[in-house]
């Protein structure tokens, strides 16, 4: 066997690079665009994979004056990192940590009166009123409380709940089902439910400090929807919420993260030499193979099987066959850089690169499944942590 010596200071297996200055950037992008409406910074799962604590860092630096989290585990590790300011987190299940979320004076979305009921017995026992939003199914049919007898019974139940110092409601709040589809009807029917729910709620004499519906596409293309707050989740960090909207750069953002790694051999193989599980490629004639150390452990689709694109080299390669557990090959076509040689799954493009985008269309998915399902093998690298000059 013939291999190329390997590089005297060779780099991680893997790397995910997060550029900390391009998020910030990203997040004064999208303050411009929501204009008088503040910035929401959406930093749940790990911040869509970047990091969850230095990009809530970072985005508050760059002016977001809130922090979203799915679960209340991820809102009390904020609280836990240090980070202050106001954080609002939504999914919910029957004994969840209420109280705790309560005491760190996290914002909770309520949908329905077992919350309610769970969130006040919290208050009551911390000795303090809950912050809580109540969140309106507007036609998305995921969270949120029906129109209706239900949202009327919410509504007034909150309200009396306030009366008694258990809570304060400080938001009314909704999401779009097809905003990331420009011209959808639902988008103008569920703008109109959210605006009809909300004045229900406040002729009733709720006084929310912020009113919301913005998603990321919403806050890029439609400026009707802003309200008070804009949740900007996907966006911040450089991905475009639907190619059909725009590029990043449409939209004046950048790609936050970088997915790389090592190659760990490089080697000659003849032709018809089968490769990877089921040998579903086959070198077409005398060639070099590359060995990339990541699989789908790493969060790397198995979809991308054939199809994933990577740039060693300086040249765009494909992942010739199965991606197995923990690395896949790239047919070099002959070439043969130095064990180490850095293959660039995605990055912003600059160099070249593929970009989430490119691996989205190529395993048939989302860019949002592609960054935040790379794994905790992958060490997250911040860079630009402080602003230049």
């Amino acid at each position: 066997m013939t291999e190329t010596a390997p590089e005297p200071t060779a780099a991680l297996r893997a790397r995910a690079e997060i550029d900390l200055g391009a998020l910030r950037a990203n997040v004064r992008a999208l303050r411009a665009r929501a204009q008088s409406a503040a910035v929401m910074a959406v930093v749940k799962s790990d911040a869509y994979g970047h990091g969850a604590v230095p990009c809530a860092r970072a985005a508050l630096a760059a002016g977001a004056t809130w922090l979203g989290t799915a679960t209340a585990e991820e809102a009390l590790a904020l609280r836990a990192a240090g980070l202050s300011g106001r954080v609002l987190c939504w999914l919910w299940v029957p004994g969840g940590p209420w109280r705790e979320a309560v005491e760190a004076d996290i914002d909770v979305s309520l949908s329905g009166m077992w919350a309610l009921r769970e969130v006040t017995a919290a208050a009551r026992a911390a000795g303090r009123p809950a912050r809580v939003q109540l969140k309106a199914d507007t036609g998305l049919g995921r969270n949120g409380c029906q129109p209706g007898a239900d949202w009327a019974e919410l509504v007034g139940a909150a309200l009396r709940a306030e009366a008694e110092g258990l809570v304060r409601v400080t938001g009314l709040w909704s999401h779009f089902a097809c905003a990331d589809e420009p011209g959808h009807p639902s988008i103008a029917a569920q703008l109109t439910r959210f605006r009809e729910m909300v004045a229900y709620a406040e002729e009733r004499g709720v006084r929310p400090e912020v009113r919301h519906i913005a998603n990321s596409p919403a806050a890029l293309t439609l400026p009707e929807t802003h309200f008070d707050l804009v949740r900007t989740g996907i966006a911040m960090y450089g991905v475009s919420p639907s190619p059909e909207l725009g590029t990043p750069a449409d939209f004046g953002l950048r790609p936050v993260m970088t997915l790389s790694a090592s190659l760990a051999l490089v080697k000659h193989t003849p032709g018809g030499h089968g490769v990877s599980y089921g040998h579903h490629y086959v070198t077409p004639g005398e060639t070099t193979l590359g060995l990339v150390p990541v699989g789908y452990a790493d969060g790397i689709p198995r979809h991308a099987s054939g199809t994933g694109p990577v740039l060693v080299g300086g040249k765009w390669r494909t992942v010739a066959g199965r991606v197995a557990m923990d690395q896949f090959v790239v047919d070099l076509g002959g070439d043969e850089p130095p064990v180490g040689t850095e293959a660039v799954l995605f990055g912003p493009g600059d160099r070249g690169e593929p970009t989430a985008e490119d691996w989205a269309q190529a395993c048939g998915t989302i860019a949002y499944e592609i960054v935040t399902r790379i794994g905790t093998r992958v060490p997250r690298v911040h860079v630009n942590e402080r602003e230049a000059g």
